[in-house]
């Protein structure tokens, strides 16, 4: 860990797996220094090393042989075990990348998982799944995944869940300040190891179209004025994450820009989401409610929430 006043590197070692690299790119767009504030020794990144091939894959001999301590592991991208577990679908060099991760596992103070298909196996795990992709210690919302529901790292923790697709810069480097910085104790999981500090709050929390949520005004259109939750197959109330009090870019958020939350931070993400701009109904009610809502609940609110929808709101067609 990095001491007191910065001067001990710590050494940090990200690997992909089945990804599209959004995570690394979300990260790269930090407006944040922190990485350089820490003094963090980012000793491997497959996009942004400066050695490649042979040269590239013998820097992390060190940490293998124990010669460097390796502080965080970080995984981008799901694992595929397949064919017949061979990993042989996903090689690094000339190895299944598997058979590195499970040793570089062993060894990391920290292993966190960056990106739904690293934390649940997301969109490489979607079925028919024919890579046997999987995420680090969750297979979709079941305990277990590729490590295996009783993994610890070094520090005694469990693989620290970033999902998003992409996560959130913030998600990333704030998690790795508060394990570099000793403070790791400090960091509460939810039960899919997500941080609470992320995580803790559905990302309909700030949406500038909750208004139409209470009073159950859905936009019909993607260029009306209300709620996309009713019609249009936004999953906010069904999602933890502080997108819409965060802003992407510090700038804004899907449902600001009038496009759906798709519910990337879910486990069971993709196919939970589908359809992503169709809110499927069973007799005219919604067929999955928002967390913490029972039906009858949701039913006796509703018709008493558009009695009461001020005339101001009301030009939108009511659902």
């Amino acid at each position: 860990m990095i001491k007191k006043g910065g001067s001990k590197m710590a050494n940090l070692i990200w690997l992909q797996g089945a990804t599209d690299n959004g995570c690394s790119i979300s990260f790269l767009n930090c407006q944040q220094p922190v990485i350089n504030n820490l003094g963090v020794n980012i000793a491997f990144h497959p996009t942004i090393n400066p050695t490649s091939g042979k040269e590239a894959i013998a820097s992390l001999k060190p940490y293998i042989d124990g010669q460097e301590p390796l502080d965080v592991l970080i995984l981008e991208g799901a694992i595929s075990q397949g064919p017949d577990g061979t990993g042989e679908y996903c090689f690094f060099g000339e190895r299944p990348l598997k058979d590195i991760l499970l040793e570089f596992s062993r060894i990391a103070n920290y292993t966190v998982a960056v990106g739904t298909c690293a934390s649940f196996g997301g969109m490489a795990a979607a079925d028919p799944n024919p890579t046997d992709a999987t995420g680090l210690q969750f297979h979709r919302a079941e305990k277990g995944g590729f490590l295996g529901k009783d993994y610890k790292s070094k520090a005694g923790f469990p693989v620290i869940n970033i999902p998003g697709c992409p996560a959130h810069s913030d998600w990333i480097i704030q998690t790795l300040a508060a394990v570099l910085l000793g403070k790791g104790a400090s960091i509460k999981l939810d039960e899919y190891h997500r941080p609470l500090m992320f995580y803790g709050v559905l990302s309909h929390h700030g949406c500038p179209k909750n208004e139409y949520f209470e009073y159950k005004q859905g936009a019909k259109n993607f260029t009306d004025e209300g709620c996309l939750f009713h019609e249009l197959g936004c999953k906010g109330p069904l999602t933890y994450s502080d997108c819409n009090s965060r802003l992407w870019n510090r700038q804004s958020t899907k449902s600001m820009a009038g496009s759906p939350c798709m519910g990337c931070t879910n486990p069971d993400f993709p196919e939970s989401s589908i359809p992503f701009f169709e809110t499927p109904k069973i007799a005219g009610i919604p067929k999955r409610l928002p967390i913490g809502v029972p039906k009858a609940r949701y039913i006796a609110m509703a018709g008493a929430a558009k009695l009461a929808c001020p005339p101001r709101l009301k030009p939108n067609q009511e659902v």
